[in-house]
């Protein structure tokens, strides 16, 4: 009878013995309670030192086996709490800043260049002046921008690019030209013109004074033509040549015919 109340005595007291030898444990940061086994731990001993039941234990760590073998030093997993939660930063302000920031003006620039065309090729050459008077307008065709300018005289000729119309917003223009009294146009006075922002345009426009006459045929011989006009020159020497001769022939053979004795003819 003693022996029966000492063995029931005994599982009863060996639990708190256990608990006391782990102690409380520790979670970590991510809020896992971790017990690493140790020599001579079972599932039973672990449930026993731990609190928890042998099918907890199986359902915090689902690579247990069937037979719950441990490996000493294996980490058990036999409870989780919720993380410590971090006390945020506090986010200190400044104050609202005085100065606005300057954005992109999104612009663009647009010059148009009139020019003498004193060859009448339509293309500007370096030695063609700038022409002043001219009346130049640049119109956005959505009616956006629209500005109007007349055309100078350049001080320094070689860094002239035309009158420019600065701050121009990105888009389609039409630019026309009006051009002064005695000059006629060498290509067309109207011209479609798409810029982006950023983009700097330059729009030449070539008029030619009447005073101006260009020979058309002028400079029309190229290399070789010489040799060609000889040789036409010898082929037309060549066929005259045969109509002369060709004119004496008939003029013999028109002529009337006198017998003479002896048998011969004589030609009058």
């Amino acid at each position: 009878m003693a022996l029966l109340i000492f063995s029931v005595w005994l599982p009863a007291n060996a639990a708190p013995n256990l608990q006391q030898q782990v102690g409380t444990p520790t979670p970590g940061a991510d809020g896992r309670i971790i017990y690493i086994v140790q020599p001579g731990d079972t599932c039973t001993r672990v449930s026993l030192l731990t609190g928890i039941s042998v099918d907890q234990l199986r359902q915090l760590n689902s690579k247990l086996d069937e037979n719950c073998t441990l490996v000493e030093g294996q980490e058990l997993l036999i409870g989780l709490v919720a993380p410590a939660t971090e006390t945020p930063t506090p986010i200190i302000e400044f104050g609202t800043p005085t100065a606005t920031p300057t954005p992109l003006s999104g612009t663009t620039e647009v010059c148009v260049l009139l020019f003498n065309d004193v060859n009448g090729n339509a293309i500007r050459e370096e030695t063609e002046p700038a022409v002043a008077d001219g009346a130049v307008s640049v119109t956005e065709i959505n009616g956006a921008y629209s500005g109007s300018q007349t055309t100078v005289i350049p001080s320094d000729p070689e860094a002239f690019q035309g009158i420019c119309f600065t701050d121009v917003p990105e888009g389609t223009y039409n630019i026309t030209v009006a051009i002064p009294d005695n000059y006629n146009p060498t290509t067309e006075l109207n011209a479609s013109l798409k810029v982006n922002a950023g983009d700097i345009a330059i729009v030449p426009f070539g008029i030619q004074s009447r005073d101006v006459v260009v020979d058309p045929n002028e400079n029309q011989e190229t290399p070789g033509d010489g040799g060609q006009n000889t040789i036409l020159g010898i082929v037309g020497g060549l066929l005259l040549l045969g109509g002369v001769g060709l004119g004496y022939y008939a003029w013999r053979t028109s002529r009337p015919e006198s017998k003479l004795s002896g048998g011969g003819y004589l030609r009058k």
